[in-house]
């Protein structure tokens, strides 16, 4: 594996699903999605006297760099990411990377089962 870019894209509750199953089928090994909630919304909110639930799904997926693309773009379309208020998406470029390396390996040990 070269060089390794992680894709993070933070979505409504309940989306994250959805987005995985597809970048899977463009390219993504696996994913992983974390829990949050946002605070930009609340305070406009709290200022108007509305509670709104912000929960949000945190999904990372790491991909190698030349592989990545199709992937973010997939993430993008089925999160309807370039409406207003669906969710952001960005990535970092990742270095140190320990414990992903063993994958190879045990893809090529596994046993056919067909």
């Amino acid at each position: 594996m070269g060089e390794v870019k992680c894709i993070i894209a933070i979505v409504e509750r309940g989306k994250a699903d959805r987005i995985i199953d597809k970048a899977k089928k463009v390219g993504a090994k696996g994913a992983t999605v974390l829990y949050g909630r946002g605070t930009g919304e609340t305070e406009i909110m709290k200022f108007l006297n509305i509670h709104i639930e912000s929960s949000k799904e945190i999904i990372i997926i790491l991909s190698e760099k030349e592989k990545y693309k199709p992937i973010y773009d997939t993430i993008i379309e089925v999160g309807r990411l370039k409406e207003p208020g669906t969710g952001i998406i960005f990535t970092i470029p990742i270095s140190n990377l320990v414990g992903l390396y063993h994958r190879k390996e045990f893809e090529k040990d596994k046993p056919n089962w067909k």
